[in-house]
Order: structure tokens, then C-alpha cells, then sequence
């Protein structure tokens, strides 16, 4: 019988009751509530977490109906069922202080319908403590408080320091609440995507336990490889034949494009569920969860911090960093990283230093097309035209076609970049070279003022030196000098050398010459 993957489908009883396909990660969450009382936990967009307040929602409510022959139906012996307080503050768009207001009144109005209310609390910190307590007398029982995308309003706001410190102050007063009514509280979870530090909505929260980067919950959100053969087994051979490719090939491609989150150092990868579940539906590889839209506040960060995209790459953080995100920093890496965009890929102990990268090819490739139009002269529905035909070109060895597309991104450079032009310069380089090594092979390093690159392909070689106010004649001396060409001299394929000038007069190459 084939399987209907709940994509998109975020409610615990709705895939239980409809049959979804589910990979069981009851246990876990067995073990979560009966050691600890308050959580967070921060994972990148669509990777699970609706899916697990609802879960635990569910749990809560005593509906040991939905779990049969789940994990959790042997462990759990009591279900017994608690008020629960659910918040979920991802409908919303966050522009102005009202619109946070709004949905708090919402939420605290239709607790009140259940609880009642007191006119005597005002604000909403007070009702909110005021529902607690009422919900925890009147039924008896402890009262189970989550909240889905705590971080929303905030992220939202992150380019405008005003917004972002109203919404700041009316959340901690909110979530106050929590600590001040610890004895009515039986369980409580927040998840967003970041974690925001310092004068942060949670300062006041000590009790909140971050397993963001726990090693004993790295598989509540997202799925791993050993979870892929145990339940997918037969959908990877389908998988297979659909794509005219060996079992062993596709085991390999849904690795390269999906896996490589790494939230603690030296731990299992997890694969995005939201790209695995799509290749499974459609037998087909996509950029799945890139399709799902890239928040462009992530790139004005970049530019805002002039932020050189060559480090990317092989970016060095301090746990201090990643853990935690400062409105008024000038560091773009913590939201990058928690976001998704950026993961572990290795761990210093010896100085306690990340090296971060990129998960995988999904994430690479789509961020980096994603970038294009905001660093070049092209808009996002031509960006990857373009790049179809700049991979022709090198494909062909048309090295002039090449360089006169080139010259089209740099020319209109606002003038607000000229403040910083080798950094430019040497981003839009970087983006497009990354863009066409997806289809060729490329090496790409950078030094004052220059940059040096080789690119391969089946039938040709560049070898390519690009300068700075300089001459492209001194540009394929030095390609000469330092012997860049030669370990391909007995390579078979043709050898282009290019030398290019960037000239910041004219903002553009000014000349190319290929020998």
C-alpha cells in the first residue's frame, strides 16, 4: 500500500486519524516529559517543530487513542489529561506593535471563554498568569503551556531596533508568567527558529532547558538515515527505477541533497523532512524546501555587515555565538546558522570553535541563487537564465560571450556599493563562479585586490587571474609567474589562461585577454 506523506500537514490527530505515513519519534518525547519540566528548542524552518507541539499537545490531552503502536503507548501508563495553553505565533505578520497585540488578545480571550476572567488583571502578563492559575484549580491538574515560533515577531523585526525592542518587552513581560506560576505548571515547550540573547525575552527564564544542541534530542525534529532504510525501504527502489538510477546511487543523491544538519558537533546528520518527504511523493529530486521562500532579511544582514560570502565557506564561530543572537550585533553568521542555512561541520575542542558550512547541496545551491539578483544586475526570474548560459559558454569555450555576460551583472553597481568595491567585486564573483560549479568543476581563492580561479569542464581548462586596478596584462603575467597552469600541462582538454581588470572607475571588467 503506498503511503501518503503528511506535507504541509502539521496536526498530530489529522495524521493519525487520516493514516499518514509518521516516523515515530514517541520515545523521545516519552523521555522529554517525564525529565524535564521546561524546554526550548530552536531548528530551522520546516523541520518538524508544529508537528511536535501538536504531538505533545495531543499527549497531553490523554488521547491514548492516537498513539497505538507508537513507542510511547508501552511507556506511558498514566494519560492523564491537563489544561493546555497553546500559542502559535506564525499567522501572523509582524509590522507594527498591534499586530503582536492582537494575537495575545486572541489567545488570552479564548482562554478566558474557558477559565473566566478577572477585571481586575490588566495587561497581558497578568491575565495570562491569572488564566494559569484559574485553569490549574479548576481542573485539578497542572497546566501545559506551548508555544510554537516564539521568535517570529523578532525575526521579523530584526532590521528595525524600535519594533524589535517593543516586541521584546511585551513577550518577557508574557512569558514571566512561566516562572512566576512554576507551582501550576506541569510542562511547558517554546520552539522557534533562533535563539535571541542577551537582553533576551527568556533572561528572566533560568529554568528554561535549551536542547538545541543536546546530543540526547538531535532526532525530535528531522529524520535520519537509519530512520530512511527502516521506513522507506521500498519507496527508495522506487525512488530508483523513477530516476533510471542504481539503489546505491540514490541513497547517495538523497545524502548530498538532503542530509548534513549537524546540530551538535560530532553527531548523526539529519536529513530536512520537508525535501525527503516531497522526493518520496513526486520520486523526484527538488529544491523543496528553498521553494518555500528564503527570508531576504537574511541577505540585508550580509550586505548591511558587508560580510565577504567567500567565508562562508569555512566560517569560525564560538558556541557563546551560535547559541545566541544580538539585535545589535554586526555578526550575520548566528541567524544564518540557525536558520538552516549554515551548520556544523567540524569542532575545535581545544579553543571550542564551530567550523560551519553548508548542509548540503539543496541548501548551497539555492542560497547562493537566492543571493544573485541582490548582489548583481539581473532580477530573480532572469538569475538563473543567466547562469544556464554562462555554463553554456564555459561548456563551448566562448570566453568572450563569457566576459561580456559578465561585465552585464557589474554594470548599474548602485553607487551605495562603491564604498566597499573590492568586496563587490569579489562577491558577485564568488556567487557567480559558486553557481556555475554546480555544472563544472571550480576553484576559487581570493587575496588583496585579486582573485584566482580555475575552472574545468570535459573539453576545457581556464586558468584565471582577475585583478583590481591593475592590467589584465599583469593579471596572465602572473598566472605565468606563480605556474597556476601548470599541473594540467598533460591534460588533454584545451587550456584557456585569462587575465582580467576590474577597473573602480568604470565599476566593471575593463578588459580580458586570453591566451
Amino acid at each position: 500500500m503506498s503511503k501518503i506523506y503528511p506535507i504541509g500537514i502539521q496536526n498530530f490527530e489529522k495524521l493519525r486519524r487520516e493514516g499518514y505515513f509518521y516516523i515515530d519519534k514517541t520515545a523521545l518525547i516519552h523521555k522529554l516529559v517525564k525529565t524535564g519540566n521546561y524546554y526550548f528548542l530552536s531548528r530551522p524552518r520546516r523541520f518538524g517543530k508544529s508537528l511536535l507541539i501538536s504531538t505533545l499537545e495531543a499527549y497531553f490531552q490523554g488521547k491514548k487513542e492516537l498513539f497505538e503502536g507508537l513507542a510511547i503507548e508501552q511507556l506511558e501508563k498514566d494519560w492523564t489529561k491537563h489544561p493546555i495553553l497553546r500559542l502559535d505565533l506564525n499567522t501572523q505578520k509582524y509590522d507594527s506593535p498591534e499586530s503582536l497585540d492582537d494575537v495575545l488578545e486572541v489567545a488570552l480571550s479564548e482562554w478566558e471563554a474557558l477559565y473566566g476572567r478577572n477585571p481586575v488583571e490588566r495587561g497581558f502578563a497578568l491575565r495570562f498568569r491569572g488564566v494559569i492559575q484559574r485553569a490549574c484549580k479548576q481542573t485539578g491538574q497542572r497546566v501545559v503551556i506551548l508555544v510554537d515560533e516564539y521568535d517570529k515577531p523578532m525575526l521579523q523585526a530584526i532590521e528595525n531596533e524600535a519594533l524589535q525592542t517593543s516586541f521584546r518587552n511585551t513577550l518577557k513581560a508574557f512569558y514571566g508568567a512561566l516562572k512566576s506560576e512554576d507551582g501550576c505548571i506541569k510542562f511547558a515547550m517554546l520552539t522557534g527558529v533562533t535563539k535571541f540573547g542577551k537582553v533576551s525575552v527568556f533572561s528572566d527564564l533560568n529554568n528554561l532547558m535549551d536542547i538545541s544542541m543536546d546530543e540526547r534530542y538531535v532526532e525530535l525534529c528531522g529524520i535520519t538515515e537509519q530512520e530512511i532504510h527502516d521506513n522507506l525501504e521500498e519507496e527508495l527502489h522506487a525512488l530508483a527505477t523513477q530516476q533510471k538510477m542504481t539503489y546505491e546511487k540514490v541513497c547517495s543523491e538523497l545524502k548530498a541533497c538532503y542530509d548534513g544538519y549537524h546540530f551538535v558537533e560530532n553527531s548523526i546528520g539529519m536529513y530536512n523532512p520537508f525535501s525527503l518527504l516531497n522526493t518520496f511523493a513526486k520520486l523526484k529530486f527538488g529544491s523543496y524546501w528553498f521553494e518555500t521562500g528564503t527570508p531576504t532579511y537574511l541577505v540585508e544582514l550580509l550586505k548591511k555587515h558587508r560580510y565577504n560570502l567567500e567565508r562562508i565557506m569555512h566560517e569560525e564561530t564560538s558556541a557563546d555565538m551560535l547559541n545566541s543572537i544580538d539585535s545589535t550585533s554586526t555578526n550575520p553568521i548566528p541567524v544564518i546558522y540557525q536558520s538552516g542555512y549554515l551548520t556544523i561541520k567540524g569542532y575545535d575542542t581545544e579553543f571550542g570553535m564551530y567550523r560551519l558550512g553548508f548542509p548540503n547541496r539543496e541548501v548551497e545551491e539555492g542560497f547562493i541563487k537566492f543571493l544573485l539578483p541582490f548582489y548583481a544586475n539581473t532580477d530573480a526570474v532572469e538569475s538563473p537564465f543567466e547562469i544556464q548560459k554562462f555554463v553554456r559558454e564555459v561548456r563551448a569555450g566562448d570566453c568572450d560571450a563569457f566576459f561580456r555576460r559578465l561585465q552585464t551583472f557589474f554594470s548599474d553597481t548602485p553607487y551605495e556599493l562603491i564604498r566597499d568595491l573590492e568586496l563587490h567585486y569579489q562577491n558577485v564573483l564568488f556567487i557567480v563562479f559558486r553557481l556555475v560549479g554546480f555544472y563544472a568543476k571550480a576553484e576559487y581563492h581570493t587575496s588583496a585586490g585579486r582573485v584566482d580561479l580555475v575552472l574545468q569542464t570535459d573539453k576545457f581548462i581556464y586558468v584565471m587571474e582577475f585583478k583590481l586596478d591593475g592590467t589584465a596584462e599583469e593579471a596572465l603575467q602572473q598566472i605565468e609567474e606563480k605556474q597556476y597552469a601548470r599541473p594540467f600541462e598533460h591534460d588533454s582538454r584545451k587550456l584557456f589562461k585569462i587575465g582580467v581588470n576590474f577597473s573602480a572607475k568604470m565599476r566593471n571588467i575593463e578588459k580580458w585577454i586570453v591566451d
